[in-house]
């Protein structure tokens, strides 16, 4: 077959007289559904990827650190974590409840670093599969 050829005066639209489907910023199949290779390779999701690492590896070890330092100090240094601070309470009581104080202030932390960083960047992968209401 003969491919057709845009004239001069007329300047090819993409799917005029080839034989090439029209192209479109979406990342979907033929069957309509999203193309999961696709989007994982794209800019906006490995740069999604980038934001969550940078906050969860290192509060990740920085956590797994303060909890393995309290583990161990616990363990082999029994005489530092009965000492006392005020009344009955002692090192070791005030270590275990800074556990929770830290997993309640991490938390917290991830769910504004998650507003501010990730969501934005989370709407930009959606809008990759998802027509804009432009388009609907």
């Amino acid at each position: 077959m003969t491919k057709a050829l845009p004239s001069v005066s007329r300047p090819a639209t993409p799917g005029f007289a080839t034989f090439e489907e029209p192209r479109h910023s979406l990342l979907i199949d033929g069957d309509g559904e999203p193309d999961f290779g696709a989007i994982q390779t794209s800019e906006d999701f490995l740069a999604l990827k980038r934001r969550v690492t940078r906050f969860i590896l290192p509060a990740t070890l920085l956590f797994l650190a303060w909890y393995v330092t309290f583990v161990l100090l616990s363990a082999y240094a029994g005489d530092f974590m009965r000492t006392p601070l005020f009344g009955t309470v002692n090192v070791g009581l005030t270590m275990g409840f800074l556990q929770f104080i830290t997993t309640i202030a991490i938390t917290m932390a991830y769910a504004r670093y998650s507003r501010k960083k990730l969501d934005p960047q989370v709407d930009k992968v959606r809008a990759l599969v998802e027509p804009s209401e432009e388009l609907a």
